[in-house]
C-alpha cells in the first residue's frame, strides 16, 4: 500500500502504535487492580492502628513478691496506693493519714530477733510491740529489734516497704491478737506506698502465724 502525499509514513506508524496502546489499556481492569490494592491497606490498617494503641496503665498494676504470695496462696485483696513519706517519722501512721482509715486498721511489719534469731511480727501501726511477749510467743528469752540493713538482707524489701510475704526468708511470724477484731486490714504489699487490704484471718493462715497478744 503506498503513502498519501500528506502522510508521513514514521508520523503514520508511531499513529498506529498510540492506537494500539490505547486499545490496550482499556482492556485493563485498572478500577479492580487498585481496588484490590486499596482492600489490602484497609485490611491491615486496623492492625496497625491496634499496635500503635498504648498499653493501658493502672495504678494498682502492681507485681512485687509479696503479690505473687499472695496469689499463690489463693488470698483474695486489694492494693491500695498512696504517696510514700521517707520523712515521715511512722511509716504506719503516714500510710494511714493517706488511705484515709483508723491507724489500727493498717498493720505495721517489725523484724525483730529472738534469741539471736530472726522473727517477723505484725500489728497496728499505732501500737508498740512488747518484746517480752514476742520472745514468749516463739518460746525465747530476749527479743530485740533488728537492724535495718539486717531486715533488708534477710527480706528482700527495702524499709518503709517490707511486708510479711514473700519474704527472702522464712521466718516465724507472730501477728496481734487485736487485729483480728476487723474484718478488713492493710498490710504493706512488699513495696513503698503499696498496700494489700484482705481479711486478717486470710493474712494468718497464708503466714502460718501464731496469733497471740502482742502489745
Amino acid at each position: 500500500m503506498g503513502w498519501s502525499q500528506t502522510e508521513t509514513p514514521g508520523v503514520g506508524f508511531r499513529a498506529m502504535l498510540q492506537n494500539i496502546w490505547a486499545n490496550f489499556l482499556t482492556r485493563i481492569d485498572t478500577t479492580a487492580f487498585f481496588g484490590r490494592q486499596s482492600g489490602v491497606a484497609a485490611q491491615t490498617a486496623p492492625g496497625l492502628a491496634q499496635l500503635r494503641e498504648p498499653a493501658k496503665s493502672s495504678a494498682m498494676a502492681k507485681t512485687t513478691p509479696a503479690t505473687l504470695a499472695l496469689d499463690k496462696a489463693g488470698v483474695a485483696y486489694e492494693l491500695h496506693t498512696y504517696d510514700y513519706d521517707p520523712d515521715a517519722p511512722r511509716v504506719g501512721l503516714q500510710a494511714a493519714e493517706s488511705l484515709g482509715v483508723s491507724p489500727d486498721q493498717v498493720l505495721k511489719t517489725l523484724m525483730a530477733q529472738v534469741d539471736g534469731k530472726p522473727v517477723c511480727a505484725v500489728l497496728a501501726s499505732d501500737q508498740e510491740v512488747a518484746m517480752k511477749k514476742l520472745a514468749a510467743a516463739v518460746g525465747g528469752k530476749t527479743a530485740q529489734m533488728m537492724k535495718p540493713a539486717d531486715a533488708e538482707r534477710i527480706t528482700g524489701y527495702r524499709v518503709g516497704g517490707v511486708s510479711p510475704f514473700g519474704q527472702k526468708k522464712v521466718v516465724p511470724t507472730i501477728v496481734d491478737a487485736a487485729a483480728l477484731a476487723h474484718e478488713r486490714v492493710f498490710i504493706n504489699g512488699g513495696q513503698r506506698g503499696l498496700q494489700a487490704r484482705l481479711a486478717p484471718a486470710d493474712l494468718v493462715l497464708a503466714l502460718h502465724a501464731k496469733v497471740v497478744a502482742l502489745t
